[in-house]
Formats: structure tokens, sequence, C-alpha cells
């Protein structure tokens, strides 16, 4: 399937059908993950209403993690195998995984100020999050860092697979270091320790979250192959109007000033 996908143009073919089912199917789920959490879910009986960021915070703190190993893989199938659409699937979903991160640290931040009484705290779980986002940030500088974009992408790719050395990191901070963070609740060997009023609207939200990055990471796709291809048009122009001329023009034919 990978084979088949990455000539550019049967991906483009593939993938744009989907998109409109996608976006809908996003909106709806993001709908009615909101629903759920907001008018559905009860509120805890020690955080009260402020537990409701936790329906917003955990799915970005998922995709965080998630959208980095889709970096990381692409990067490792761009450097041995050269794919031709894993930089640009890489690439494309780089601002989105920052993104998700920045939405993880900002809710963070406002469910921690009513709950440990501070806005941040330097504990391990916040400033290995944290370091996550800045290897996004990094990624990104690095790939418009170069006047030649292979370069600029090889050197990317290199620190992608550096980075994934966080992602255990902020999964095991909980139990490797005292945190203020709780352990984790909802994969463990146990099961789920959250109710199922609570644990639903959390999955749907999570689903939405994913479709949603589904759904732009298609859209970022589709637009880099467009815009390298425009880009090879504009530079091929030039090149062909000058053949043409030559061609057309007399042997002898002496150029006018004017």
């Amino acid at each position: 399937m990978l084979t088949y996908l990455a000539n550019p143009a049967r991906f483009m073919r593939w993938s744009g059908p989907p998109l409109v089912p996608l976006a809908v199917a996003t909106a709806l789920t993001l709908a009615a993950g909101l629903y759920l959490a907001l008018a559905v879910a009860p509120p805890d009986y020690q955080q009260g209403e402020s537990v409701r960021i936790m329906f917003v915070h955990v799915p970005a703190a998922i995709m965080a993690e998630g959208v980095y190993y889709v970096i990381a893989a692409a990067s490792f199938v761009a450097l041995v195998w050269r794919h031709p659409l894993a930089e640009i699937a890489a690439q494309a979903a780089a601002p989105l995984g920052a993104a998700f991160t920045l939405v993880c640290l900002v809710t963070g931040s406002l469910w921690g100020r009513p709950m440990w009484g501070t806005w941040w705290a330097w504990d391990a779980r916040m400033t290995s999050v944290l370091v996550l986002f800045f290897l996004y940030l990094g990624y990104i500088a690095l790939v418009n860092a170069f006047d030649d974009m292979s370069r600029g992408a090889r050197a990317a790719s290199v620190l992608a697979l550096v980075g994934v050395v966080d992602l255990p990191i902020i999964k095991f901070s909980v139990d490797w270091w005292n945190t203020l963070h709780q352990p984790a609740s909802i994969l463990r060997a146990g099961g789920p320790t959250i109710d199922v009023t609570m644990l639903v609207p959390l999955a749907v939200m999570a689903l939405g979250y994913v479709l949603l990055f589904v759904t732009l990471q298609l859209v970022r796709m589709r637009t880099a192959l467009n815009v390298r291809k425009a880009r090879a048009l504009l530079l091929a122009a030039p090149s062909r109007r000058g053949g043409a001329t030559a061609a057309g023009a007399p042997p002898d034919a002496t150029p006018v000033l004017r």
C-alpha cells in the first residue's frame, strides 16, 4: 500500500475523495464529544467543574506524542528508503503536532492553577512535554534553515529520530520520578480507573482529535504537493521559452537592440 501511494499522482487521486467525509466526521465527532464533556459528564467529586479541562487536555497530550511518532516513522522511511512522500508527510505533520503540544501545555496550566495552586511547576512530565514542543519547533526550523531543501529535510529527519528518546520519558515520568501528575489512569494493566461517565466523552474527544489530525494532514500534504508542482512548472517555463526562441530564430539572425 505504501509503495502504491509513493507516487504523488496516485496519492493525489486517492486522498481527494475522503476529504469531505472526513471533515464532516471530524466536526460531528468533536461536537458530540464536547456535548458529552460539557453537558453529560458529571463534575468530579474533588475537582468539581474544573475537571472538564481534562476532555481537551488529555486528547491533546495523546496527540502530541502520537504525531511525533508519525514524524519519526516518516523520517526513518525518508532516510532509509527515500520514500517520495515520507518527507512531505513528516513536514506536514510537524506544525500540527506543535499545535497539539501547545494546547496540551496551555490547558495543563489552566488545569494546574486551581488544582496545584500554580500555573507551572517544573516537574518531570511538564518539562518533558515542553522539551517535546521545542523538538517540534526545532524540526520546523531545520527544514527551512538551508537553501538546499533536501539538506534541510535530512537534518530535520535526523533530529526527529534523536528526539524519540523524549517520548518514553514523557510516558513513564510519573513512574520514574515524584511528580504532581497522577499515574496512568487509562492505559494501565488493571484497566482504566476513570468512571465510564467520563471515559466515554474522553474517548469520543480523542477520536475527534485523531480525525482532525488525519483530515488536516491530508490537506497539508496535498497542498505541499501542489506547491512543489507549481514551483517546478515556474522553473521550467523560462527554459521552455528560451528553447522555443532559439529554435525559431534564423541561423544568421542578428539581435536588434532597442
